[in-house]
């Protein structure tokens, strides 16, 4: 099944542990699906009063979302929530009201760090705020890497330890699965067909 998949990248750093672990799960995924990784700084701060005027960045930023069958999504953990350039792309792309331009798509969570609790709270809080705006996210797997060694994952996405890359891939055949159970989903809802009650 070929999939269109948005990435978004909570870190801004070039080549950060988190864009290494993104480059890793693009690599380990089925091999016709398309990856768009989506820069989150060129937007402004959000403004309400800006809305009605908002410049092209913000246009692009909600195509991307509007545009992909799927979304992933992979962060750092900054004062134990998600990072404001993260959190900011997100608050545009959900508006204006009645314009959210991601509701519906499912979604893959991800994140790592040196610290051994990797980016548990920060996808904790995303997970809230994605719940809220429709995101219907993969619950498990959960993947809170701890990126020990340095060179866990180079710069080209590849990994160094057997354990840790076929977690990875693991984790991306949960997501096809995902996926596909999710357009299911809402493919039946489409046709007007109910679950059976007991």
């Amino acid at each position: 099944m070929a999939v269109k998949v948005a990435v978004f990248v909570g870190s801004l750093r070039d080549r950060s542990y988190n864009h290494r672990l993104a480059l890793a799960l693009q690599k380990l995924g089925p091999d016709d699906w398309q990856y768009e990784n989506v820069p989150i700084d060129e937007v402004p701060y959000y403004d309400q009063d800006s809305e009605a005027e908002a410049p092209e960045s913000v246009a692009r930023l909600k195509r991307a979302f509007e545009e992909a069958d799927a979304l992933m999504f992979v962060t750092p953990e900054y004062n134990r929530s998600i990072p404001g350039v993260l959190k900011n792309a997100i608050d545009w792309a959900s508006r204006p009201k009645g314009q959210n331009s991601f509701a519906g798509k499912p979604a893959l969570i991800a994140g790592t760090s040196t610290g051994k609790i990797g980016t548990a709270v920060a996808q904790a809080h995303l997970r809230s705020v994605l719940a809220y705006l429709d995101v219907p996210v993969m619950a498990q797997p959960e993947v809170y890497v701890y990126f020990d060694p340095d060179d866990l994952i180079d710069m080209e996405g590849e990994v160094g330890v057997a354990a840790t890359r076929e977690f990875l891939a693991e984790v991306m055949r949960a997501f096809e699965e995902w996926i596909v159970t999710v357009k299911a989903g809402q493919a039946s809802v489409e046709k007007g067909e109910t679950a059976e009650t007991v």
